[in-house]
């Protein structure tokens, strides 16, 4: 079948494969311009108190009375993905790899929106690993899904600068809206088969892993940049924490000095600030910001200081 008995006979027969809230500026944008025949999603999962809830992704299909797939595996589905005849694929944090045989199904392309500039940054952490890395930019790619981890043809991409300011929450929202932009730019060129590809070179690839709980420890024998920029990478979910009398604190927003105390011990308070609390580092001094200590919510540091006179004498550890 061509493409022009494709657009004469019947609309684009088009596939949407994403999960979490990344996914859903990126799916409301190409409900607006095609015709989405069915979502895979992942299933419900159960969140404490409230049940099972529905992914993000599910959300957006409901509300436009989207077919909507839950496969526990991708592969429990293959044979009826590949039954529908799509036209495209198009695929977005869904968390699985597909398998060869649904990649073979597409009349015209089977595609990933990718949130790095690959080959840099492979894999399922690409916003917390761009900010923890200390990348200077980062940005979207389009690209061909390959039976390996994000290692398909690059069609297009589009780079972002990493501010200071930027935290994962803040630098999450700005790729999801570029990469809407970008796939619906990129698209007309796709369906009509003239969008170039350009191979991944394979000596550059570096990968980011899923974020474990020994990444969201604080080491206070790190440096001030190392974890500033920890912090900052895992604002707002999962969070850094550290211990102070044994009981586990968050921290949500740093800031580094030029102080420098040879004389204290790593994670040791080196004052009150009005800014929050000073601690010192292996190269000087953070003043931690923003926390949350255990079972209680965000808050300013210096709320907790109100409460907390000791704390001249307290190790954060």
């Amino acid at each position: 079948m061509n493409l022009e008995e494709i657009e004469v006979t019947k609309p684009l027969q088009i596939i949407f494969m994403g999960t979490p809230d990344f996914a859903v500026p990126i799916l409301e944008g190409l409900i607006q311009k095609y015709k989405v025949k069915a979502v895979v999603t992942q299933p419900d999962r159960k969140k404490g108190k409230h049940g099972f809830l529905p992914t993000p992704v599910k959300e957006v299909a409901l509300k436009h009375n989207i077919l909507v797939y839950q496969p526990e595996k991708i592969t429990e589905i293959a044979n009826e993905i590949v039954l529908q005849k799509p036209d495209l694929i198009i695929t977005c944090a869904y968390g699985q790899i597909l398998p060869i045989q649904i990649l073979k199904a597409v009349n015209i392309a089977c595609i990933n929106v990718h949130a790095s500039l690959l080959p840099k940054l492979r894999g399922g952490a690409p916003i917390h690993r761009a900010i923890m890395n200390g990348f200077k930019k980062t940005g979207v790619t389009i690209m061909d899904m390959d039976v390996k981890m994000d290692a398909g043809d690059i069609i297009t991409q589009k780079e972002i600068e990493i501010t200071e300011e930027d935290t994962t929450s803040t630098l999450h929202d700005k790729l999801s809206i570029l990469g809407r932009d970008l796939l619906l730019e990129t698209l007309p060129s796709i369906i009509d088969q003239t969008a170039p590809r350009t191979k991944q070179e394979e000596s550059e690839a570096t990968y980011a892993f899923n974020i474990t709980r020994k990444d969201e420890k604080i080491d206070f024998s790190s440096t001030k940049r190392n974890i500033s920029l920890q912090v900052r990478g895992l604002n707002s979910f999962p969070g850094a924490y550290c211990f102070l009398d044994g009981k586990i604190m968050k921290v949500w927003k740093v800031y580094e000095t030029e102080n420098y105390f040879p004389e204290l011990l790593n994670g040791q308070v080196t004052n009150l600030y009005e800014e929050g609390i000073g601690v010192k580092v292996s190269n000087g001094e953070i003043i931690l910001a923003e926390i949350q200590p255990e079972g209680k919510g965000k808050m300013k540091a210096i709320d907790f200081i109100h409460g907390h006179t000791d704390l001249p004498s307290k190790v954060f550890e």
